[in-house]
């Protein structure tokens, strides 16, 4: 029977057994009926069960899709009686009693989130509302901070910005480098901003053993550091350095641009990594380099910088880092001058 091998394929608690299947055709949509039976409850848990009350009003849960049909299930939750006296509605094994996607539902939708990062064309996808993805994404958020060991040591943060929409819209993103994890987010990015992040999330004992933070070069997050965490070595990964480079290439490049012509449409060829490059751009990358110009000298101080990070050790790679910024300091490039002594302070 049909009903027999849809029991097979959810495999819910053999108190719950599927009574009866319909489908519309025009609305493309299947609904699973799904009652409780008493006398398997009563074999499952013989301590809890002193008879039955009454049913609530059926209830639909939102399941993952059979072929072209959205699905659902749909149950009457039973009202026991316990045996100390009280009546408790037996929560259904497929999903909350308040929520109206079952759990498999739910990962679903957060797999497809993960997959698109946008919750409009996730609700697109899973032909759900917008509404149900939001709401899924903050009750799983939610479960997670639940879930964090608030005695957790971490010896090593990392703050980072991150712009959303048009404009100058940031978020501070608190996270931890070695797992991966954020620890959590605040709106702006000022030193209020990053101050609260940290107590918010931070003990104050938890806050005596961290050993280093990860930050850009912006002074807002700088300054916080140094205030909150006093204790922790403030480091500037390779992403954020090389990034300020590329910047101070491409400042390069739009003030020569205007007396060597030649530079024209260059930026994406010298601001690529190599290996990606187009053969066009390819071919203007070394007409680029050929030129007698300070874009090309700017461009090889940033990919000199980039080679520090293959130095064998520690006293290598500073003996390295003073020679570059010699070189910087020698060469006097407005532009990289201005990176170079950012990172020298």
């Amino acid at each position: 029977m049909l009903e027999d091998f849809f029991n097979s394929l959810l495999s819910f608690p053999s108190y719950w057994i599927v009574e009866k299947i319909e489908h519309d055709a025009l609305s493309n949509e299947v609904y699973i009926y799904v009652k409780f039976d008493t006398k398997e409850y009563k074999k499952a848990y013989p301590e809890n069960y002193s008879g039955l009350h009454d049913y609530n009003a059926y209830r639909t849960w939102r399941h993952l899709d059979i072929l072209q049909y959205k699905t659902y299930i749909k149950a009457r939750l039973p009202r026991l009686k316990c045996k100390e006296g009280k009546i408790e509605t037996i929560e259904p094994s497929w999903g909350k009693l308040s929520d109206r996607p079952t759990y498999l539902f739910e990962r679903r939708v957060i797999d497809t989130l993960l997959a698109t990062k946008n919750q409009t064309k996730s609700s697109s996808l899973l032909q759900c509302s917008f509404s149900m993805v939001n709401r899924i994404i903050h009750q799983s958020t939610q479960r997670g901070l639940e879930r964090r060991d608030g005695e957790i040591v971490y010896k090593q943060l990392s703050i980072d910005e991150k712009s959303f929409k048009k404009g100058h819209n940031y978020v501070t993103v608190l996270s931890n480098p070695n797992t991966g994890h954020i620890i959590d987010v605040s709106e702006g990015r000022t030193k209020a901003s990053c101050s609260n992040l940290i107590n918010n999330n931070l003990k104050a004992g938890q806050k005596e053993k961290v050993e280093q933070v990860s930050v850009d070069m912006w002074e807002a997050f700088i300054n916080t550091v140094k205030e909150v965490l006093p204790k922790s070595k403030i480091v500037h990964d390779r992403f954020h350095l090389v990034q300020y480079l590329n910047k101070a290439v491409d400042l390069v490049r739009r003030r020569e641009v205007k007396t060597h012509k030649e530079l024209k449409n260059s930026r994406y060829a010298l601001l690529k990594n190599q290996f990606n490059l187009t053969v066009k751009q390819h071919f203007k990358f070394e007409e680029v380099l050929s030129l007698n110009t300070k874009v090309s000298l700017a461009w090889r101080l940033k990919e000199s910088f980039k080679s520090l990070f293959n130095s064998p050790d520690y006293q290598e790679a500073h003996s390295r880092l003073d020679d570059w910024l010699s070189f910087c300091n020698w060469e006097n490039i407005p532009e990289i001058s201005k990176v170079a002594k950012m990172q020298k302070d």
